[in-house]
């Protein structure tokens, strides 16, 4: 009897330490992607470069709610807290992305630090935490955005810390701090990014479940200091904040979309989701309904709305976390429970949560496919000839989930072909319209529009085109750089009928068109 025994607790060291090796292994390949878009000086996805520029205005003492009809055309659609996170960076880093990308990179450190805090509560050990956190930072997902210039990773980061404070809102001490504390960071979240209403949502239903009135309270407070300051941007904006980040967030819905972020979201977390799942049923039924699971349900709730144009596969990482933190407490839970409810499995317990781990683990492999310590791993792997291919150019990378338009490493081309559309911004005889902010701000000039949110107003009926479509006529400015022609139809007529092509250039997977005014190349002014 005492073999088996010894050769089980062998066995649960042996997978412990392989589970930790594993997901180890993927924060370094998390580490490494994140480092090389820190040296990337250009928009790495579209819509980085717009997010620095608006720290830029604050930064200035200005809004960036503006009336997008008048020169420079431009206003932004998100609340302000993440890009005043990045005006104390700006000048220690300059005006760089790398400002924004450190910022979004830290809050996913924290977030993972919070799940594991989280689940630390009820597990016997650290190995389970450690797990549950780092198996956030192994998500595709979070790999892909996370160190993007981007504010949805900082909007869950505050989500994450909500909920994990309101969660100890009844605790006889400290619960008045605590249930402060939570709506504090979800004001916090929702200034952020307007998704955190799911989160808010869940936060103040679970607080009204268990106390009618201190939820009254609640919900009534939060919503005076969130209206409040709602109210306030918008008079000093003139009505502007209101028809960027609500009017102009109203875009048609692709259910066909939704299905397919759905699916991915689940091959890729399937371990995950289904003890996340389990432990939610099990409190529906024989159990009070805990925050995070109501909060995983409105986590889900939020993703669900992936199907938006415009949104995407980001929309899914507030669940991931969820999910993290209910798998977590679910095995923590079986932890205990088989040993008293089956004692002849006692001896096996040790050996299901880096198991169960190791399987999540096979779900989610992405890594570089080339190089001296990725290479031979991919070997290994059985994955070194998988390739991933963008427009133009092909990357030594591999993702579980296909093609993946962010997660590759940037290659010498690209620097080489930043530096060649680079020279048209800042050599052009003008202001240069650029689809993607980084060009403007590298040539140290002002950003012109901001085109996604030109097109949402466009659909909505919402912009005036005639000032900016008679400045394109009247070839004002020096270059045009697109790369996705996201403006709405008659500003991109004009452009065609007064600018000329006359390079295509391919970086990081997509070509960017090079167009100047028909008076430069036809020999003009």
């Amino acid at each position: 009897m005492v073999m088996p025994s010894r050769i089980v607790k062998l066995a649960a060291i042996f997978l412990a330490v392989l589970a930790l090796v594993v997901f180890v292994g993927y924060l370094v390949v998390y580490g490494v992607y994140a480092v090389a878009l820190f040296r990337w000086p250009y928009d790495y996805d579209q819509g980085e470069g717009f997010e620095l520029y608006d720290a830029v205005l604050y930064s200035q003492g200005e809004w960036p709610y503006r009336d997008n009809a008048e020169f420079p055309f431009y206003a932004s659609n998100y609340p302000p807290l993440f890009h005043l996170l990045i005006v104390p960076l700006l000048p220690l880093l300059g005006v760089r992305l790398v400002a924004g990308r450190l910022v979004s990179f830290a809050a996913t450190l924290v977030t993972a630090g919070v799940i594991a805090a989280v689940v630390r509560r009820e597990s016997r050990g650290w190995l389970l935490p450690l797990l549950a956190g780092l198996a956030f930072l192994a998500s595709n997902i979070v790999y892909q955005v996370g160190p993007l210039c981007r504010l949805h990773t900082t909007m869950v980061m505050f989500e994450v810390l909500a909920v994990a404070v309101i969660a100890g809102f009844e605790h006889p001490q400290r619960g008045t701090r605590n249930l402060l504390l939570g709506l504090f960071f979800l004001l916090c979240a929702g200034y952020t990014k307007q998704l955190a209403v799911f989160t808010v949502a869940a936060a103040i239903g679970y607080v009204f479940l268990r106390d009618m009135r201190r939820g009254v309270l609640a919900g009534l407070g939060l919503a005076v200091v969130a209206g409040g300051l709602f109210l306030l941007i918008d008079w000093a904006t003139e009505g502007q904040w209101m028809l960027n980040i609500i009017h102009a967030n109203v875009n048609e819905f692709d259910y066909h979309q939704t299905v397919a972020f759905l699916r991915q979201w689940f091959l890729w977390h399937p371990v995950l989701i289904l003890l996340a799942g389990g432990l939610a049923v099990y409190e529906l039924f024989w159990e009070r309904l805990s925050v995070y699971t109501i909060w995983f349900v409105f986590a889900v709730g939020m993703g669900l709305l992936s199907g938006k144009w415009g949104a995407g596969p980001a929309y899914f990482i507030t669940s991931i976390a969820a999910v993290c933190i209910l798998a977590g407490r679910a095995l923590a839970r079986l932890e205990l429970a088989l040993p008293r409810r089956w004692p002849r499995v006692a001896p096996a317990v040790p050996l299901l949560v880096p198991l169960l781990f190791l399987v999540q683990s096979t779900r989610t492999l992405h890594l570089p496919t080339s190089g001296p310590l990725f290479g031979p791993l991919a070997q290994v792997l059985g994955v070194a000839d998988r390739r991933v291919e963008g427009d133009c150019a092909t990357f030594d990378y591999y993702d579980s989930g296909g093609y993946t338009q962010l997660g590759h490493l940037l290659t010498p081309a690209d620097y080489v072909a930043g530096e060649q559309i680079l020279a048209y911004a800042r050599q052009a005889d003008g202001l240069p319209f650029s689809e993607e902010a980084a060009f403007s701000l590298l040539a140290n000039h002002p950003v012109i529009t901001n085109p996604t949110q030109l097109l949402n107003l466009d659909k909505n009926g919402l912009l005036d085109s005639t000032e900016i479509v008679r400045r394109i006529e009247a070839q004002e400015f020096g270059v045009v750089i697109f790369r996705a022609q996201f403006y709405p139809q008659p500003v991109l007529e004009a452009i065609g009928q007064h600018y000329q092509p006359v390079e295509h250039v391919c970086m990081n997977g997509f070509y960017y068109h090079i167009l100047l005014p028909n008076r430069v190349v036809q020999g003009g002014e």
